[in-house]
């Protein structure tokens, strides 16, 4: 028996909790892992809370991403005891996630703890984080590489380590935030200025009378979505790039295609879910090596399982800064 969160349903309704689980129950796989580490998404709160049809099979074990070290294997490339680190695939929306003391998965969805990080720290980054460095990494090959950057979403867990990375190598960073109060955690992450978020997201910034607006940027990381990467867009100076990934503001894009035509700014999709191995192992290997233990410290916050799913509510309410990792052990 071990430990997970459960999210059920039945006649009854929806229920989630801390539960005692037979091993016998977990799902195929042809890895076991026992699980250190695991951490909490904006899609693992919208899991454990309901409010949003992630959740797509019942019973159902949350968390999207897991550190910990194979017990059994059948897979070519594992064996027991390698450390492995796990991000996306459906992991906690069609098949059992990392929000549990034991995951058994296939093993073409892990890949190995990265050199110089420890379990805690992969997961103190998370998906947040891996996504922030696959977003980086487009950015630079789209040929961004010097300038200002923006990224909205500033305090959130892909925005701050975005922040930490852009700043890493040599870009000027500006932090969109609604949180005035974190001007100090910004700065001390890498961004040399901080905005509003309101002078994105007000509606009506890109409507077609101002589909163009004042270039300002190189380059931007967008986690927001909606009329927030509209006016990013708006504004990317010509010949720039912008990373989108996420959608907190909303899935829609009210803008019109003159960035992209006039000024030839070019739009990246950023999926972490299905990104191919070497993708992975690449992004990770950037935060190994541009990330030191201060800076992954001081974006996370611990919890233990038995309090995963309280603070899941307080980060989806806005009340949680950075990353929060969940100690399974």
């Amino acid at each position: 028996m071990f430990s997970a969160v459960l999210i059920q349903k039945d006649d009854n309704g929806r229920s989630v909790g801390v539960t005692a689980v037979d091993e016998n129950d977990l799902p195929e796989g042809d890895v076991t892992v026992d699980v250190e580490y695991s951490t909490l998404n904006y899609k693992d709160g919208l899991a454990i809370l309901g409010t949003s049809p992630i959740v797509r099979t019942y019973p159902m074990v949350p968390g999207i991403d897991f550190a910990g070290t194979v017990t059994e294997s059948t897979h070519a490339s594992w064996k027991p005891g390698d450390a492995v680190v796990l991000n996306g695939w459906g992991v906690g929306e069609t098949h059992w996630g990392g929000l549990s003391q034991r995951a058994r998965v296939n093993g073409d969805w892990l890949i190995p703890l990265p050199s110089g990080l420890t379990p805690r720290q992969t997961m103190a980054l998370g998906t947040a984080g891996y996504t922030a460095a696959l977003c980086v990494d487009a950015l630079l090959a789209s040929g961004v590489d010097s300038g200002d950057v923006l990224v909205t979403g500033a305090t959130g867990g892909v925005g701050s380590v975005a922040i930490a990375l852009l700043a890493r190598v040599g870009l000027n960073v500006t932090a969109s935030t609604g949180t005035s109060s974190e001007e100090a955690f910004l700065k001390a992450l890498g961004a040399t200025a901080v905005i509003d978020r309101a002078e994105l997201s007000e509606p009506g910034l890109g409507k077609p009378a101002r589909a163009l607006q004042k270039e300002r940027w190189a380059g931007v990381v967008d986690s927001v979505g909606s009329t927030t990467l509209v006016n990013a867009c708006a504004q990317t100076r010509y010949g720039g790039a912008v990373a989108a990934c996420g959608l907190a503001q909303g899935m829609d894009f009210s803008g019109t295609v003159a960035p992209f035509i006039l000024r030839g700014v070019s739009l990246l999709g950023i999926d972490s879910v299905r990104a191919s191995r070497a993708r992975r192992v690449a992004a990770w290997e950037r935060l190994a090596r541009d990330l030191d233990a201060t800076t992954i410290d001081a974006i996370a916050s611990e919890v233990a399982l038995a309090d995963a799913i309280e603070a899941a509510g307080q980060l989806m309410e806005g009340k949680i800064r950075g990353r929060v990792v969940v100690r399974t052990s």
